[in-house]
């Protein structure tokens, strides 16, 4: 920011200079030309008068001599010419074949056809710049000749080449100190900027949200939202300390009871008449419920709680592992389950994620699914194309009734159950599910499957890209970004 604010006054101090520099300098030099051609004139009507007299007196033998003194003092050409054009004396000496054209010449006709009106004429040469001024030698209309002084162009606009430099120079010193206060404003306006950066970045960043008190200069209004930034922060961490203290104390404090309750039950069996057995058994099925969500809320408390950096992860084996566990508990269900795909190697995961993944995605599938159906576990890697990163998609397809776009999108809120689900379910799997996929730099969602059923899909990193790459785990911001990249190309490529 600060080389944007630098450019941006260095920018407008520099237009501003143009503006008034460039036509001060023209206006400057335009007054020294003047002044000089109207020395120059004044030095041509003076030897005028002297060649009037001269040729009024028939001296013009004289001529020459009065123009080489002049020429010697002027530093300039000197020519004489009566009033047809032709030449009475000139120094230095004309070249062959000049003094037959003098007539001709703009500057020498206007000073012939009398008035009070200078020739002035610039003509370049291979000599360099040459300005040529011819006056009559009297005003009026009997003109017995004129006098021309050539000088070089330098000695008119000589001091133009000084002027620029001089202006030049004081241009660069204003900018100089521009540059000086706008680094030293700049500084001041970006110092609470980089600082609400840092802590902007803290609280994305997850962890202790504690943000350290320090005195910051700048304008009143950034100062003021860096405190109200700080309050926020704290009140943050204390809100998010409560909740997480809450979940993981209440789970914590029911899993004892819940296990005892649940062995008082046991022991309750055979004392439990045929006519209540129904009874029960959903006792039994609510207390088995209530405990499962007891274990998934005290792991999903932990996983708030803690900051978990991604490690590499042999997906392929994770699957072939589950598949085998799973195997025989979906054959008591009638259902068959496989595994599909080629290799895909490594990827990035939280410790313990994929596992629980797989864990809470297979169980929703085996669930779900009805008798004689197959659930496929896929695994398919993405290669980087359009702009779009390298990903790896682990698919689990059941051919179950499926879920409507509506309740897709609501899956992932926590303790939602779809109106037809069965009875057993906590609501909670899902979102632990996303929540493991979005910790490893991964996303989680939910697709329909070919002809029926739900397509459950977990994007995941490949260990060729970079854990900083596109998230370095927990919530960051760039972490969510590089999550909803690899969203968007997952559902480019399943037109979504």
């Amino acid at each position: 920011m600060t080389y944007r604010l630098l450019r941006s006054y260095l920018t407008l101090a520099a237009l501003v200079l143009v503006a008034l520099v460039w036509p001060l300098g023209h206006f400057y030099i335009r007054s020294e030309q003047t002044r000089a051609i109207a020395s120059l004139e004044h030095d041509a009507e003076a030897l005028a008068a002297f060649a009037d007299h001269l040729i009024e007196t028939d001296s013009t033998d004289r001529l020459p001599r009065l123009a080489r003194e002049n020429a010697a003092r002027t530093g300039g050409r000197v020519v004489v010419v009566d009033s047809t054009g032709r030449l009475f004396a000139a120094w230095p000496p004309l070249e062959p074949g000049e003094a037959a054209g003098l007539s001709t010449r703009p500057e020498i006709a206007t000073a012939l056809r009398g008035g009070s009106r200078a020739g002035v004429r610039r003509e370049r040469s291979r000599r360099g710049e040459l300005v040529h001024l011819a006056v009559p030698t009297r005003p009026g209309p009997a003109v017995r000749g004129a006098v021309r002084l050539t000088v070089p162009g330098s000695s008119v606009d000589g001091n133009s080449g000084r002027v620029w430099g001089f202006l030049a120079l004081v241009g660069a010193a204003v900018l100089a100190l521009a540059a000086v206060a706008a680094v030293a404003l700049a500084r001041w306006i970006g110092r609470p900027v980089r600082y609400l950066e840092e802590t902007a970045a803290r609280i994305a960043a997850g962890g202790d949200l504690v943000v350290p008190e320090r005195t910051v200069s700048g304008p009143p209004e950034l100062r003021r939202l860096t405190e109200t930034l700080r309050t926020t922060a704290r009140r943050l961490q204390y809100l998010l300390t409560a909740q997480g203290a809450f979940a993981g104390e209440a789970s914590h404090q029911l899993r004892t009871p819940l296990a005892a309750l649940r062995l008082r039950l046991e022991n309750l069996e055979r004392d439990v008449a045929p006519r209540s057995l129904p009874d029960w058994e959903a006792a039994l099925t609510e207390t088995d419920r209530l405990a499962r969500t007891t274990e998934t809320l005290l792991a999903m408390a932990r996983l708030d709680e803690a900051s978990l950096e991604p490690e590499p992860l042999d997906l392929d084996a994770a699957v072939a592992r589950h598949v085998r566990t799973w195997a025989p508990l979906a054959a008591e269900s009638g259902v068959r389950l496989t595994a599909s795909g080629g290799p895909v190697g490594r990827v990035w995961a939280v410790p313990g994620g994929v596992e629980q993944v797989l864990d809470n995605l297979l169980a929703n599938a085996v669930r779900a699914a009805p008798p004689g159906s197959t659930v496929v576990v896929h695994r398919l890697a993405r290669r980087p194309r359009r702009g779009l990163p390298p990903i790896v998609e682990l698919h689990v397809v059941d051919q179950g009734p499926g879920l409507d776009a509506a309740q897709r999108e609501r899956a992932f809120d926590r303790f939602w159950r779809a109106p037809d689900a069965p009875k057993g379910g906590t609501g909670l799997g899902l979102p632990l599910v996303r929540q493991l996929a979005r910790a490893s730099g991964g996303e989680a969602l939910l697709l329909p499957a070919p002809g029926r059923g739900l397509d459950a899909t977990v994007v995941l990193r490949p260990v060729t890209e970079s854990v900083n790459g596109g998230h370095s785990g927990g919530s960051t911001a760039d972490g969510q970004s590089g999550a909803s990249a690899r969203v968007s190309a997952v559902d480019g490529r399943h037109g979504r």
